[in-house]
């Protein structure tokens, strides 16, 4: 009988849908992707295609099996994660209702302030710990309700991007526990709350709300149809992980049992997480911002504040150098100018201005929700060099992280960096430095779908705790320590207040350009 030694992780994120295999100790065996694509519409829509969804993930299975000598009769158990918030509607046959309504989509930022205003988004923080924002289902769901309630009769279920995975793999409607509670739950008890659906008006929606499983407990058999599809065998268990940025967090070393450790996803988005084993060590801020999300070891949570924006910013002004070399007849390849702009980043002036990285359409969620929030330089002058903006956009980033940490109260005594750019050299030596903390990198490549199989190998008996899966799997691909500068980090104190002051004087500023915007468009 050939031994059951592989698991395979899925993560379908908002830019590649991969999967990956893994042996029994963690070691990847083969990864596979597909790029994503989704759809940008007039007025903040961004929708998904799901049966194309779906489709991708079965030819990136297939694909694995045949980088993977023997995959389906070594394979011991198939986890999913995936792209968090958002609306995916499917009705009772398990057909699509609607394209999916992803996280960047903004259309419900008027109800978004509407809840705010009549204390319905305040009520809900109390619940869920989540700064309810036009990514959430909650509010897209009463904008569906309000603008299309046709869709919503003819759905049977809401879930999200992983969900509407597991459906296919193993015809069980249900939702993880992470997304469900901090969308319609109460963090103390990983229940759904009666009292949000009601002060939305959306208790004939209760309906559609799956059953919450805890993805380490409890397993599907992968489905007969599901089998023929990607070539794994029938009756595999499936486990249905956490969002993917708990997943991340898990597999890029979050998790260590006895320490107070935080993680930073510097991707597209950034995240900015701390774990807190006990959910009694939750403090709510005393504005709704951030999540309080369920982590897959018994009674603990991570505490979370995301930027809309990361990496966004980095590809934006690379793009400006790329634009402006070709106006000057040099093509320039986009990974060959970041590489050239990023080792040089250090050699640039420190702090030669004040950079606010909200360069995304959405505006901004973390650690404030502002919908109109615009990035910015502040202190330009004559001395500031192309090279020195690169670096503020840099500097940036980190002072949004450092912002997100102080709104859950403080940095965390070391913080675990993952995500694309956790392997620029710049990025982290500034990170530690403006954080006053020291960086540790994973060199685990793919953290997102680790974290997955993680879950799965406790679920199926392969490890008996988190703990030791945790021990096999992350802490021997830890890197060395980045600590602060000293110099930089008393520089980046002295600058952090003003950037925390800049920030906040922009509301008024921020509206009444969006104000003038929207007159131009009509």
């Amino acid at each position: 009988m050939s031994r059951k030694d592989v698991i395979v992780g899925i993560d379908a994120g908002t830019s590649v849908t991969k999967v990956v295999a893994f042996d029994l100790d963690g070691n990847e065996l083969a990864a596979v992707g597909r790029p994503n694509r989704y759809e940008e519409l007039p007025g903040g829509g961004v929708e998904q295609d799901m049966a194309r969804t779906w489709a991708d993930t079965v030819a990136v299975l297939r694909e694995l099996a045949e980088a993977v000598p023997g995959l389906r009769e070594r394979a011991a158990a198939l986890a999913v994660t995936g792209q968090g918030d958002g609306t995916w509607l499917y009705d009772e046959a398990g057909e699509p209702t609607a394209p999916a309504w992803l996280w960047l989509d903004s259309r419900a930022a008027g109800i978004v302030r509407e809840l705010d205003r009549n204390g319905v988004r305040a009520l809900a923080y109390r619940h869920t710990g989540c700064g309810m924002n036009a990514c959430n289902q909650s509010a897209q769901l009463l904008w569906l309700k309000r603008h299309a309630p046709h869709v919503l009769a003819r759905s049977a279920t809401a879930c999200h991007c992983k969900d509407w995975l597991y459906f296919k793999l193993t015809g069980q409607r249900v939702t993880d526990v992470s997304e469900a509670i901090f969308t319609f739950g109460d963090f103390r008890t990983r229940t759904y709350a009666p009292e949000i659906l009601t002060a939305m008006g959306l208790e004939a929606e209760r309906r559609l709300l799956p059953e919450p499983i805890d993805g380490t407990r409890t397993t599907h058999p992968l489905s007969a149809a599901a089998s023929a599809a990607t070539g794994l065998p029938a009756g595999l268990p499936v486990a249905l992980g956490f969002v993917d940025v708990v997943c991340t967090a898990l597999g890029g070393g979050i998790y260590e049992p006895g320490r107070a450790i935080g993680c930073s996803i510097v991707g597209s988005t950034g995240m900015h997480m701390r774990f807190l084993p006990d959910v009694a060590e939750v403090r709510l801020g005393r504005e709704p911002a951030g999540y309080t999300m369920q982590f897959p070891v018994p009674g603990s949570v991570a505490q979370m504040h995301s930027n809309m924006a990361a990496t966004l910013n980095i590809d934006w002004v690379v793009d400006l150098a790329r634009q402006a070399a070709g106006l000057l007849g040099q093509e320039v390849d986009r990974r060959a100018a970041l590489a050239t702009l990023d080792a040089r980043v250090l050699d640039a002036k420190p702090a030669a201005t004040l950079y606010h990285p909200y360069i995304h359409e959405a505006g901004e969620r973390g650690p404030f929700l502002d919908a109109a929030a615009r990035a910015s330089f502040t202190g330009l002058s004559t001395r500031v060099g192309f090279t020195d903006l690169v670096r503020s956009v840099y500097e940036g980033l980190a002072f949004a992280a450092r912002d997100c940490y102080s709104a859950m109260g403080h940095v965390p005594e070391e913080v675990r960096v993952a995500g694309g750019a956790a392997r620029s050299k710049a990025l982290k030596t500034i990170l530690a430095s403006v954080l006053g903390a020291p960086l540790r990198e994973s060199h685990r490549q793919e953290a997102g779908a680790a974290g997955a199989a993680m879950m799965a190998a406790v679920a199926v008996g392969v490890f008996p705790d988190m703990a030791a899966a945790a021990s096999r799997w992350v802490t021997p691909l830890l890197g060395d320590l980045v600590r602060p500068e000293p110099e930089l980090a008393r520089l980046y104190d002295r600058l952090f207040p003003l950037y925390v002051a800049t920030r906040t004087a922009m509301p008024p500023l921020w509206a009444e350009l969006a104000s003038l915007k929207n007159g131009d468009a009509r």
